[in-house]
């Protein structure tokens, strides 16, 4: 399992940091909450992959305030990992969210508003298997544990690898 150097926990601190003193600070507009991107982040750095589910899921997020190409994207679950498909990668779409507003989804993600919340004010729309809607906002790690490496990387082992190559 991937373990961060001393150096790389401190300089979480502070990409934590830098994020609690931006959300205090500025403003949050919708040309800076582009929906395709705060899932792209989401997905990225803040998915909780222990919590995903191990069978295949197909959720489409839909973005009416965009149009043309960027409108729609999909996120992928299969065998506990997840991917973003800016293409249709086939088979049942399990959920469908909707966000009519982007700035209440990124918001969500910064840990500013709660999910139920977006869903009352119907900011967020989600339409689907019960089971998988409920499921989805636990999937989010929360912002005050920093983000999360890259699909499970493993460490190197920097020692190992030196005793291999001088041994052969």
């Amino acid at each position: 399992m991937y373990e961060p150097t001393q150096a790389g926990r401190e300089l979480s601190e502070v990409m934590v940091a830098l994020q609690h003193w931006g959300s205090k600070w500025a403003e949050l507009t919708p040309e800076q909450a582009h929906p395709g991107v705060v899932l792209w982040m989401w997905a990225t750095f803040f998915l909780d992959r222990d919590r995903l589910p191990r069978r295949r899921a197909l959720i489409r997020f839909d973005y009416p305030t965009l149009s043309g190409p960027g409108s729609r994207s999909w996120l992928l679950v299969e065998r506990g990992d997840a991917e973003i498909c800016e293409k249709y990668p086939g088979g049942e779409e399990l959920l469908v969210v909707v966000v009519n507003d982007p700035v209440a989804f990124a918001r969500w993600h910064l840990g500013e508003i709660r999910w139920g919340d977006a869903l009352r004010s119907a900011a967020i729309e989600v339409k689907g298997s019960r089971t998988l809607a409920r499921a989805l906002p636990t999937w989010h790690r929360d912002q005050g544990h920093g983000p999360q490496p890259l699909h499970g990387v493993e460490p190197v082992d920097r020692a190992a690898q030196t005793r291999a190559a001088t041994s052969a």
